[in-house]
């Protein structure tokens, strides 16, 4: 059987100390049946790769790119920290107190 990682304290992206976090999963679960990413990666890694993240990073990594795109080369967590604009908003959010909830503008 397989274990997930469990929870940390922290947001695993912009390391603030957050009571409830996400997980999101960095191959995501639909494309697990695809037949290349079932030829990319191991059945374990398409079940255990995941990052614990706060609700405003979940929503800033699905706002920088499509799911494809997420899973074929942002896999993990140092990748989703290459985008600019994910390394942006980190570092922005970084400071801010635990319950900081940001608003979006739509583009």
């Amino acid at each position: 059987m397989l274990k997930l990682p469990p929870q940390p304290p922290c947001c695993e992206l912009c390391q603030r100390p957050v009571a409830r976090l996400t997980r999101h999963h960095l191959i995501p679960k639909h494309l697990h049946r695809k037949k290349r990413f079932q030829k990319l990666f191991t059945r374990e890694d398409l079940i255990t790769r995941t990052l614990w993240v706060c609700r405003p990073c979940h929503n800033a990594i699905h706002k920088a790119r499509p799911e494809y795109e997420l899973g074929l080369h942002f896999n993990t967590g140092e990748k989703l920290l290459e985008l600019e604009e994910l390394q942006t908003f980190v570092e922005w959010l970084k400071d801010k107190p635990e319950g900081f909830v940001p608003k979006f503008r739509r583009s």
